[in-house]
């Protein structure tokens, strides 16, 4: 309980006069007195105090409750603090205490506040719950939600204005075609549904005005918008985005803050900005990036940029540049290692891929220059390669950085397919399944095979890549194959051994070669003219081809520049009865130039002649054919050159065939029409005599794997017995 004396003490203002009342001890008993200050005098009067209307009461103040009441009312609690609550079932409320008696009233005794009970309000019971509560929900997939009907208002058009826009200022800077580009209102298209977003269009473009004059050194230039109705009344309006560019700012001094390099100013020369140099943002920004890209190709494999700081003088113009540089230790090769839950090889195998020699020089190009050989094994689901220091002292005072190859070995197993159709060749689906590293590392098994209408066959590759060096591949391949064509029909098994160096799509090449050993043993009908008749024969053929090429094109598939040139040279000998040694050669060239954007020229020219060896002593299949989709489009599959009495192609010694075609291309289609050309001989030299000539044109379906080809050709002055029209589909592009 609060006991002792209290005060109050109110102030209320009227009107300048401030009346003050104080109650409490220090009052004197039965009188109160007030005075009122005379707002001109400055001088109070008393007043007769007002006659009291409540009857004071002691200051002596009595409880209302006593304490050896009110503690008794009070419920007994347990000592315990840990001990449970009562239970709510088994407390009662205490009834209230009764109030004492009140004494009569004296001169002496104050009056006593009358106790109020307070009765403690308590509500009305719950109503019974609704039968409907109990019952289980309905099933969702059972609730249907009528759609709301359509407001009559919703098919009314949003009301539109119209507006131009005027750039003024931008084209002094050449600016104009940028802020068109990115513009806000120029993106509206001249419309909108009210003034107010064209005013919001308007101040955007404001912001990008300065945005892109301050990105050309111009900071202090300032851009207004307009919006006025064009003409007066008209509802249509006029936005004007008017630009100020004010003065050019230019670097002024250049500090870079930075500890020594090898060589001497090495960052000075490559970050390239010079005093009196506009400050433009892709300006700068370029050279900051060319010092994050040169200074790792020369040892500096941690280098990182701090931020920038250009202080602008508003007199002068001219803009003090700092830029901090953290070099970090110049750097060495040291080793590779390697890391991962799943690898596709080790640190010995990933050795061979590097062109680069311990101690030499840290260069980044080297480092990028293996990671694209690791990803062009396609045994990795992710990949990279990173330096990591070491502390160890390199040669000229460098530092060893090892680098340390992350890996995760991704599917080694691929399964492809593809499929054509010619007029020549009829249906061919190629299929193959691949296990990539089936023989670590980068030991491949392969099995294909060929089902078409005039051609079947399995064939099993065993394929070592990087074998003992990078690029180079062992390729051990055996197979049987059948071949039913006008020429010859034939069932051939060989086996064969090579090493190359190829191309393919992730890692194209400019050298490529071969070299290696075939040998077949291959039975196959022939033309006999020494009998007049056709006959069979059976062959067996050692062949040591070689090949070697350069390729200067822009991609594998669809060449878009450049030129490539090929020559296979094949010492060959052919046993039947007596041994027959020869050679074969053939030279291709082809050449790809870019008229425009969307516009390929694409030509192509190809000879080749077998020497040491009569035409009717070779095996059919041996022999060289022209005609069909990858030779000359227009006639049949082997359909060009001299024929049997009985009308069929008999092959030659020597052939040549040319072809043009203009390639042009719209997003991911294309139109190619071309000419081809071409013949066969039955001596070793291709004379260019008796051409024939085949013209047609051809669509393109443009994948991120390669051109879709469908062709579709006539030969030019067709002779009896040759195709009207033939028909082509394949990938890739015909060359």
């Amino acid at each position: 309980m609060y006991r002792g004396s209290r005060r109050s003490s109110v102030r209320i203002g009227v009107r300048g006069v401030w009346i003050v009342a104080m109650a409490g001890a220090a009052a004197l008993p039965g009188l109160a007195h007030a005075q009122i200050s005379d707002p001109k005098t400055g001088q109070g009067a008393p007043v007769p105090a007002l006659p009291d209307p409540v009857p004071r009461v002691s200051t002596q103040e009595e409880p209302i409750v006593p304490d050896a009441e009110f503690e008794a009312a009070l419920p007994k609690l347990s000592d315990d603090i840990n001990a449970p609550l009562e239970p709510i079932k088994d407390f009662q409320a205490q009834e209230p205490a009764k109030a004492a008696p009140t004494p009569a009233p004296g001169p002496s005794t104050p009056p006593t506040v009358p106790t109020v009970t307070q009765e403690i309000e308590s509500f009305a019971p719950a109503a019974a719950e609704s039968p409907e509560f109990a019952e289980p929900l309905q099933p969702l997939s059972a609730f249907k939600v009528e759609p709301a009907s359509a407001d009559d208002t919703s098919n009314e058009k949003t009301p539109t204005i119209r507006y131009t826009t005027v750039i003024e200022g931008l084209d002094k800077v050449r600016l104009d075609d940028r802020f068109r580009a990115l513009s806000a209102l120029e993106n509206g298209d001249g419309k909108a549904v009210n003034a107010a977003m064209v005013s919001a269009r308007a101040r955007e473009d404001e912001k990008l005005a300065v945005r892109l004059m301050q990105s050309l050194g111009y900071y202090d230039g300032t851009a207004v918008s307009t919006i006025e109705q064009n003409p007066k009344n008209s509802g249509n309006l006029r936005a004007t985005v008017a630009a100020s560019p004010g003065s050019i700012y230019r670097l002024g001094t250049i500090t870079i803050v930075s500890g020594p390099t090898v060589p001497p100013g090495l960052l000075d020369r490559e970050l390239n900005l010079n005093p009196g140099d506009p400050i433009q943002a892709d300006r700068v920004q370029g050279a900051e990036a060319n010092v994050s890209l040169r200074l790792p190709q020369q040892g500096y494999p941690f280098t990182e940029l701090g931020e920038r700081d250009i202080l602008l003088d508003e007199e002068t113009h001219i803009g003090d540049y700092t830029l901090p540089v953290t070099l970090g230790p110049r750097a060495s090769f040291g080793k590779i290692v390697t890391e991962g839950r799943r690898k596709a090889f080790g640190a010995d195998h990933i050795e061979l891929l590097k062109r680069y020699k311990p101690g030499q020089i840290y260069d980044s190009r080297a480092v990028d220059d293996l990671r694209e050989a690791l990803i062009a094994t396609s045994l990795f689901s992710t990949i990279s390669v990173e330096p990591q220091k070491t502390g160890q002292p390199g040669p000229d005072g460098t530092e060893v950085v090892d680098l340390l190859v992350k890996q995760a070995a991704g599917r080694p197993r691929t399964i492809a397919a593809e499929l054509g159709y010619s007029t020549g060749q009829g249906i061919r689906l190629e299929g193959s399944w691949t296990h990539r590293n089936l023989f670590p590392p980068e030991g491949a098994l392969i099995a294909s095979g060929v089902l078409g209408t005039q051609e079947q066959g399995v064939t099993g590759t065993f394929r070592r890549s990087n074998a003992g060096l990078r690029d180079r591949t062992f390729q051990l391949q055996a197979g049987v194959n059948h071949k039913t064509y006008n020429a010859f029909k034939s069932y051939t098994g060989s086996i064969s051994a090579r090493m190359s160096r190829d191309s393919t799509p992730i890692w194209q090449k400019r050298w490529t070669y071969y070299y290696g050993l075939e040998l077949l043993g291959t039975n196959e009908d022939r033309y006999n003219f020494n009998l007049g008749q056709r006959d069979r024969g059976t062959w067996l053929i050692a062949a040591l081809p070689m090949y070697g090429g350069y390729d200067s094109t822009d991609n594998l598939l669809n060449p878009t520049k450049g030129f490539r040139i090929k020559a296979n040279i094949s010492p060959e000998t052919s046993v039947r009865v007596s041994a027959r040694p020869y050679e074969r050669f053939m030279l291709e060239g082809t050449a790809y130039y870019p008229v425009s954007g969307n516009i390929v020229i694409a030509g192509r020219a190809r000879a080749g002649s077998i020497a040491g060896i009569a035409r009717n002593d070779l095996p059919p299949s041996r022999r060289y054919y022209a005609g069909g989709g990858g030779s000359v489009r227009g006639f049949g599959y082997q359909e060009l050159g001299p024929r049997s009495p009985d009308g069929r192609p008999v092959g030659g010694r020597a052939f040549n065939e040319f072809a043009i075609e203009a390639r042009y291309r719209f997003g991911n289609f294309g139109i190619v029409p071309f000419v081809d050309a071409g013949q066969v001989y039955e001596g070793i030299y291709p004379t260019a005599q008796d051409l024939r000539f085949g013209a047609g044109i051809g669509g393109r379906l443009y994948t991120n794997f390669g051109p879709i080809r469908v062709d579709v050709a006539t030969p030019i002055a067709r002779k009896p017995g040759e195709s009207k029209i033939a028909l082509y589909i394949s990938i890739g592009q015909a060359f």
